[in-house]
């Protein structure tokens, strides 16, 4: 089968935007996109499976098809169909793939979770769900301890080590199953797969996505990703498949296009050994969060390990000038950045092969994705004037709604409009700067400060690893800049290393920008996703109001 990208041919992104067209058929399942029209007998790839000891075992589509059918088969024996939920508590390997292609295969809704979730977590998401079936391990089972009763809903459990009390054993049901299931006739608009984004306030959100989100998302991969998919490609992340970035941006993708994934499972991410990765298993193509990227940029002599990788997105908060300079040195190339979030993922993406990357930019419209800057009330911004990133509806990648959340849901609209909640700005030639949350930006003196100009600077200083900005409350200036520095592991922090850091920063940027305050830090709280969570080190540090600095 010939592997056919969404996005045409072009030499330009003018080019690109002038030919696209949008191609959703009305009829359309993800298991049948992403893995049955491949297993075709001829054994192709479909998951390269690293083991903890280095070893690899491959998957093909045939074995993958066969596998989900078996499971499509216990599922629906045991009375899971059409619209039920069934969650998948796994980490990254070959049962969480064949769990979410049994799930599409049956028109049932898959939820994902992850497996670093505590029980009050799980608990709600499986109870707000409804979910009737979960599949994962031992791991994910000791977590149900204590909040099983709490869930009637939840009929089946399925084992990936085996029979438990109360608890089938995955792979004992699947021997006994057929492997020939029937994939259940889906509408590119049935619901596919809900999953749960938090936000800054309130309980934790269902996003319902349907099948055709998954059409949605090719044109935002293949575009940062240098006009994937290429012969010889192979893709990795280290981001979780229970979240957008694992399960959107690269494995459905990845199978849609015919494309093996790695899959590894990275209890704790080490730089080291990833670079180790990415060289030993030929890696091509990755996904790798800002977080993952400033963690591999201590990393001496990243060249050493020889890897062959030609594309690298990043998405989730801003790389800025340093990393995106040092990745050029790392691998020989510009890393692409790209911009979405769960309710309407990848809209917006840098791809350096047709447009050169600009510093502190996510990039330009992905094509078939109308995105504009909105003020307060809902009117586009003029060119260079800051507001909310938002993206026109209908759009094959937006979400069908908030599950079980009618309210959340209007909310997220202004007309014809989702707000992403997300403040950034557009230039002229269409280059969108993420400027952060909404609730990210800071208000000192009378002017609206984004943190990532200003982290990306304390990066650029030597005795800074990571970096985050926050706003605290100040007598003075409504809010003070305040720089939360973890300092590389040979550094001593001091105040006179403080001094030398606002020093650094008023001297590259400008006085109203440099941190007024500088907070040393052994590490920074961040999300499961690996995004830096500022609303809890503003909770954490202003608790009261700070003095006025001079």
């Amino acid at each position: 089968m010939t592997v056919t990208a969404l996005l045409p041919p072009a030499e330009s992104y003018e080019d690109l935007v002038a030919r696209f067209r949008w191609r959703i058929p009305s009829v359309f399942n993800i298991a049948d996109a992403c893995c049955d029209r491949w297993a075709d007998g001829s054994g192709r790839i479909a998951l390269l499976h690293v083991l903890a000891n280095g070893s690899q075992v491959g998957l093909t589509f045939d074995a993958l098809k066969a596998a989900s059918s078996r499971l499509a088969n216990v599922l629906k024996a045991r009375v899971v169909g059409r619209g039920d939920r069934v969650a998948v508590l796994l980490p990254q390997g070959p049962e969480a793939a064949i769990a979410h292609l049994a799930i599409y295969r049956l028109g049932a809704i898959a939820v994902p979770l992850f497996q670093l979730f505590g029980p009050d977590a799980l608990e709600f998401r499986l109870r707000d769900s409804g979910a009737s079936a979960l599949v994962t391990d031992d791991f994910g089972l000791a977590k149900l301890n204590g909040i099983r009763d709490a869930l009637p809903d939840l009929r089946v459990i399925l084992c990936v080590e085996g029979e438990r009390p109360g608890v089938l054993s995955l792979w004992g049901e699947m021997e006994r199953a057929r492997d020939d299931a029937a994939t259940v006739e889906t509408a590119a608009d049935d619901p596919a797969l809900i999953i749960y984004t938090s936000g800054t306030t309130g309980a934790p959100k269902g996003a319902l996505l349907p099948h055709r989100v998954l059409l949605g998302h090719l044109p935002g991969v293949e575009m940062p990703q240098e006009r994937f998919p290429k012969p010889g490609d192979l893709f990795w992340t280290p981001a979780d498949w229970a979240w957008i970035g694992g399960l959107l941006d690269v494995l459905l993708p990845s199978l849609y296009h015919g494309v093996p994934v790695l899959a590894h499972r990275m209890a704790k991410f080490e730089p080291e050994h990833a670079f180790r990765l990415l060289a030993r298993h030929e890696v091509r193509n990755a996904f790798l969060p800002p977080t993952a990227l400033r963690m591999m940029r201590q990393v001496s002599a990243p060249m050493r390990f020889g890897h062959r990788m030609r594309s690298i997105g990043s998405g989730g908060e801003t790389l800025g000038a340093e990393v995106l300079e040092w990745g050029r040195s790392a691998f020989g190339f510009t890393i692409n950045e790209f911009y979405g979030q769960t309710e309407c993922n990848l809209v917006v993406a840098n791809c350096a092969g047709l447009m050169p990357a600009r510093p502190g930019s996510m990039g330009r419209a992905v094509p078939g994705h109308e995105v504009a800057i909105l003020d307060g009330a809902g009117a586009p911004q003029a060119v260079g004037e800051p507001g909310i990133i938002a993206i026109r509806r209908p759009d094959p990648v937006m979400f069908l709604g908030y599950w079980n959340n009618t309210a959340a849901t209007a909310a997220k609209f202004n007309g014809d409009w989702l707000l992403t909640g997300d403040s950034g700005v557009k230039d002229s030639d269409g280059f969108f700067r993420f400027i952060g949350r909404a609730d990210d930006v800071i208000n000192s003196g009378g002017y609206r400060i984004g943190p990532s100009e200003i982290e990306d600077c304390l990066l650029r200083h030597p005795s800074v690893a990571m970096a985050a900005v926050i706003g605290l409350p100040d007598v003075l200036r409504t809010e003070a800049v305040t720089a939360v520095i973890v300092p590389r592991p040979e550094v001593e922090p001091s105040p006179s290393l403080a001094s030398e850091i606002q020093n650094f920063v008023r001297n590259r940027l400008a006085a109203h920008l440099y941190p007024r305050r500088v907070v040393f830090a052994e590490t920074l709280p961040m999300t499961a996703t690996g995004k830096v969570m500022r609303s809890t080190l503003r909770q954490t540090l202003g608790a009261g109001t700070a003095p006025a600095d001079p």
